[in-house]
């Protein structure tokens, strides 16, 4: 039997006792009972959560955590470190990148992400050639998440121009190349890979990348109900140039060229005016919020506390992943707001006072809006993607229920995910992957190939 019971799992309605979980070999739940017995034969654990979605990734970047960290001559920013970024985006193979995600998805899996949105812009091989195979990078991504495990959401970028009023791109962009009908290419090339495990949208990679018509003619020819996904306002450099080219800010604009709904996701939108924070809000839209990405490159800190007051919809990415934990995302999402705001707990909204429970509940569901997948919840029909926490660790041990999630984002640096289940497979037990030696040996050969000089 494919089922587990758990004394205390958290539901849609939070925290219940004596849980029975069952699900089908196709990997989605199809029995969710509190107040149950436990059946014989059944493992028995303490604490179980619904696996957290990455709604932001940039699977190649992992290569580069950590070699970044070095001053300049002058100012670093985020645009200095897009230069050094550059250099392995041109440098990195297919198989390479295939070794590097698979990585990555493991890791990522390891720390409680059972999703993850794979924003991929590398699409052509060095020098801006074209493969013999249109999505043949995108498939590779496909094929790591497949054996780590994970649930993907692929979406292919965009990319047509290097800046505002259609700057051609530079040398070092051309890997990225892309205009509508290519894109729709790849995502017709990625059709047959469709499955409750694997999605497939598409993503603008930004206004300064794309025209306003390209940006129309994506939209509307994209597949209904799909992911849409675009960064945003990310840098007051970007609000600047979108104000001299088109005299308006960055998220008034994109509402200008198209209808902005739950199907998309506005990744950073750091910089916002008050009017276009609560259009985000009002939208439906879910803001994509990489706060260790963000603070790494010195973007800003996204105004959560009025978005929220607003009704604004949120979820949580590692993009360029200096952390695959989603705990680290959460603790720094909320700290920012602290040090922002010079008080303390700022994540709450009405009835929920639990930092960490509105935390973690409002990130399982933006993030599963972004996914476009049937994510989470722990409910009958949606995928058996789930967490069991270590209840032996001293920071959980004899733990009431309410009180789990603050320790588990607020305590410590240790890892307290035990076990990982990711649509209906055990991938991670006792805290190791289930490949986790075989997909870091590839890494590493990967690696040192990527950074010889």
């Amino acid at each position: 039997m494919n089922a587990l019971f758990a004394r205390h799992a958290l539901l849609a309605g939070g925290w219940q006792r004596d849980v029975l979980l069952e699900w089908d070999v196709r990997g989605d739940l199809t029995k969710v009972a509190p107040e149950a017995s436990p059946p014989l034969g059944v493992a028995r654990v303490d604490y179980v959560l619904p696996g957290m979605i990455n709604l932001h990734s940039h699977a190649f970047q992992r290569a580069i955590g950590g070699l970044t960290e070095r001053a300049g001559s002058g100012p670093d920013s985020f645009w200095t470190w897009r230069d050094l970024m550059y250099r392995v985006a041109n440098r990195i193979t297919p198989e390479q990148m295939e070794a590097v995600a698979a990585q990555l998805y493991a890791e990522c899996l390891r720390h409680g992400y059972t999703a993850v949105c794979e924003f991929h812009y590398v699409q052509r091989a060095p020098g801006g050639h074209v493969y013999g195979h249109p999505a043949e990078t995108a498939q590779r991504i496909a094929q790591a998440a497949h054996e780590a495990g994970i649930g993907v959401t692929l979406l292919p970028v965009m990319y047509a121009y290097a800046g505002f009023n259609d700057t051609p791109l530079r040398e070092d962009q051309e890997r990225f190349r892309t205009d509508p009908a290519q894109v729709l290419r790849i995502v017709e090339a990625l059709e047959p890979l469709r499955s409750p495990q694997l999605e497939v949208g598409a993503a603008p990679h930004s206004l300064r990348a794309v025209s306003a018509s390209q940006l129309r003619e994506l939209v509307q020819a994209l597949p209904p109900g799909r992911p849409q996904h675009i960064h945003i306002a990310e840098q007051q450099a970007e609000v600047v140039q979108c104000l001299e080219a088109t005299g308006m800010r960055p998220v008034d604009y994109l509402m200008e060229q198209t209808d902005v709904d739950a199907r998309w996701c506005l990744v950073h939108a750091t910089h916002l005016s008050d009017g276009e924070r609560d259009r985000i809000a009002a939208s439906g839209a879910v803001a994509g919020l990489c706060p260790t990405t963000e603070a790494n490159l010195g973007d800003g800190l996204f105004p959560l506390s009025p978005y929220i007051a607003a009704g604004g919809r949120f979820g949580i990415g590692s993009d360029s992943h200096v952390s695959q934990s989603p705990v680290e995302e959460l603790r720094w999402l909320e700290y920012g707001q602290r040090l922002v705001h010079q008080r303390r707990n700022i994540a709450v909204h009405g009835d929920e006072r639990d930092v960490g429970a509105f935390l973690w509940q409002q990130a399982l569901a933006g993030g599963a809006q972004a996914a476009g997948r049937r994510l989470g919840v722990l409910a009958q029909g949606r995928r058996a993607d789930l967490l069991v926490l270590d209840s032996a660790h001293p920071n959980l041990d004899g733990v009431p229920p309410h009180e789990v999630l603050g320790r588990f984002l607020f305590s410590g640096n240790d890892n307290l995910v035990r076990d990982v289940l990711a649509g209906g497979h055990w991938v991670v037990q006792g805290g190791r992957h289930k490949a986790q030696d075989a997909i870091a040996q590839r890494y590493k050969a990967a690696a040192r190939t990527l950074h010889a000089h």
